[in-house]
């Protein structure tokens, strides 16, 4: 008989720490206020908790546009925090699930920065890329999922189109280039690393794209 994962029976609770609760009074959510209420969450049953992103970010999507997936936003707090917040969970019994958003990135992510700078540079095809029609418009007729207008941004630096499916400062990853995907996956690796007992995948069935 197959083995049943911890995962598959669960009862999961999603935070938004950017909205739980706020310990330092800045009015935004925080990792203290997760910890604070920890005996609670546990006393409800659960047995593990979501968070939403806790990355360091711009925060233009609720901290879905991302400029470094391996840092934690200050708003939140520090590393530290993190790792304490881990540890607390552990103690009680209770699984950590961290969102991963791989579909895209902030367009001021180090990535993109450097993508968009030039046709020819190490990261010239980690993102969706497309050069304009003859008369200049957009690759193609796809509308963003989000505000329902063309989902290409002209970008004057590098000359052509960026293809976003959410606002237009969070450029798709191309999930065609292997050397932006083994990147993902280091990333994945390292929280692995830190003790994190799974993710939660944003958008999976948004990272291909058949031009």
């Amino acid at each position: 008989m197959p083995q049943i994962e911890w995962w598959q029976n669960a009862l999961i609770y999603q935070i938004c720490p950017l909205s739980f609760l706020d310990t330092n009074g800045d009015g935004s959510g925080d990792l203290d206020g997760i910890v604070d209420k920890l005996d609670y969450l546990a006393a409800l049953g659960i047995d593990a908790i979501w968070f939403s992103p806790i990355y360091e970010s711009p925060m233009k999507d609720l901290g879905y546009d991302i400029t470094d997936l391996r840092a934690i936003d200050p708003l939140f707090g520090k590393m530290e925090d993190f790792d304490r917040l881990l540890a607390l969970c552990h103690a009680r019994g209770l699984k950590v699930m961290l969102d991963q958003v791989w579909n895209h990135t902030s367009d001021e992510h180090p990535w993109f920065i450097e993508s968009r700078s030039s046709r020819d540079n190490s990261k010239a095809d980690w993102y969706v890329w497309e050069d304009a029609r003859a008369d200049g418009s957009p690759p193609n007729n796809w509308l963003s999922s989000f505000v329902g207008e063309s989902a290409w941004e002209w970008d004057e630096t590098r000359q052509q189109f960026y293809f976003y499916n959410f606002i237009k400062s969070q450029p798709d990853l191309n999930w065609h280039n292997t050397d932006m995907v083994d990147a993902i996956f280091d990333v994945a690796q390292f929280w692995l690393d830190k003790g994190v007992d799974g993710f939660r995948i944003d958008a999976p069935n948004y990272f291909y794209h058949d031009l």
